[in-house]
């Protein structure tokens, strides 16, 4: 069996100047032979050549790279089809589409995710239309990327650090990066060029060499993700406590610094790259658990229209992407099952009895017989019985699940709570997502 990859970083900070130069000309050389790729690859209704039939074609045609080393060219036509058709896969809302016209037709179901898996969309009228609405073609602008085959660079350890010597647009030169510690990359690398001098060499490892082989748990668990800790199990253990407060000190910091949010992911990176927090809680979550059972939070849900700036800040450097991708990357590893839930109304939802009649408040949960839970644990034990809910499925929608819900109250109770009898735009769907203190009710 083949193990799976990994993907890892190593950094250079304060490279000279001269070294930088050089390595920015070939990342500019080499954003014009991706540039070149998307215009020949990009439209809607082409069929998507291979990456060795692009590098074919265009050697016979005496494709120069624009004066790129050819290793280096031939990498970058290589790596280009395959952004292209991540671009195309991340045309996400036609799955949703898909299942919205094919409910109760599972043949036909299957024969449209068939073909877009196999990218055959062009086949079906009502796939090649979702795609046109969907793929917007595109361009690519990214002049600040290096890809290198193995051939290309040469690496070594000198004096206890690591080097890597790569070609140049200089015939008969390399350039010498010298990175922090001592471990070699292999395979394919990617050589990133940021703004502030920093470079970045990403390269991919097997998982066994990185990642926890440790057998999981047996039982079965739900869990919910929150901003003050990474993770709140259906037994009311919490991982990762003090996650909210590394994130809001980071934020504050960075406000006096000024409006610059988006590089609060570098310091999520930077924390992940260490292990701390979401993998120490990930992996305590899978020593008690064999299967787990969380939200699928990579659709946006409406919340509260107004917050303060402050809550709005805090919430933009959440890192709820790593946090479900955590789980991912060590489940062929450890051996548990993940199994995605709707998240629609989860933190609503008294788990004792599965009824809307209950009101939250920051990290409480006041039912109405005057019982007074945890608002996350509430939560995580409302994920895993959702799996049993066959009406509730991944993709539908919040208004259906609060029809569902209030229908399911009013018939335990005789009426549902004021405003559910309506599905209308006067009863917007609330949010799921764990609030803060100071933020409005939503």
């Amino acid at each position: 069996m083949m193990s799976s990859k990994a993907a890892r970083s190593l950094y250079r900070q304060g490279l000279n100047r001269d070294k930088y130069d050089r390595l920015a000309r070939s990342a500019v050389l080499c954003g014009q032979v991706r540039k070149d790729v998307w215009q020949r690859c990009r439209r809607a209704s082409a069929a998507p050549p291979t990456p060795y039939d692009i590098r074919d074609a265009w050697m016979a045609e005496d494709y120069d790279c624009h004066g790129l080393p050819a290793r280096l060219g031939k990498s970058v036509m290589t790596d280009a089809p395959g952004d292209i058709d991540a671009a195309r896969e991340a045309a996400a809302p036609v799955k949703k589409a898909i299942w919205n016209r094919t409910r109760g037709d599972g043949e036909g179901g299957r024969l449209l995710y068939f073909l877009l898996k196999q990218n055959r969309w062009t086949e079906d009228p009502f796939l090649y239309w979702q795609m046109r609405q969907q793929w917007r073609r595109g361009r690519s602008h990214v002049t600040n990327q290096i890809v290198a085959d193995a051939g290309s660079y040469t690496t070594k350890v000198w004096h206890g650090r690591a080097w890597i010597h790569l070609q140049s647009v200089e015939c008969g030169q390399r350039c010498a990066i010298l990175l922090k510690g001592t471990h070699l990359p292999s395979g394919t690398l990617r050589i990133i060029l940021r703004a502030n001098g920093q470079v970045a060499v990403h390269h991919v490892v097997d998982e066994e060499q990185v990642c926890s082989i440790q057998s999981c748990g047996q039982g079965t668990v739900g869990v919910d993700k929150g901003y003050t800790e990474a993770y709140t199990d259906s037994d009311g253990e919490r991982r990762g406590e003090g996650l909210g407060d590394l994130l809001s000190a980071e934020s504050d910091q960075r406000k006096v610094k000024g409006p610059r949010r988006n590089q609060l992911r570098e310091v999520e990176q930077g924390h992940r790259a260490k292990g701390d927090h979401l993998c120490q809680a990930a992996h305590a979550n899978v020593d008690k658990a064999g299967a787990i059972a969380c939200e699928d939070l990579s659709m946006s849900m409406q919340s509260a229209k107004f917050r303060h700036q402050d809550t709005n800040r805090c919430l933009n450097g959440w890192v709820k992407g790593v946090m479900a991708d955590t789980p991912i990357s060590m489940s062929q590893c450890r051996g548990f099952v993940r199994a995605l839930v709707n998240p629609a109304y989860t933190s609503q939802i008294d788990s004792r009895t599965g009824l809307l009649q209950a009101t939250r408040r920051w990290d409480r949960f006041y039912c109405t017989d005057g019982v007074a839970l945890d608002a996350d644990a509430n939560a995580a034990c409302n994920i895993p019985a959702r799996l049993y809910h066959e009406e509730t499925t991944l993709y539908i929608s919040c208004r259906d699940v609060r029809a569902l819900v209030a229908e399911r109250t009013r018939q335990s109770a005789g009426t549902a709570r004021p405003g559910l009898e309506l599905r209308g735009l006067a009863t917007m769907p609330l949010s799921t997502e764990s609030k803060l203190p100071g933020t409005h009710k939503v």
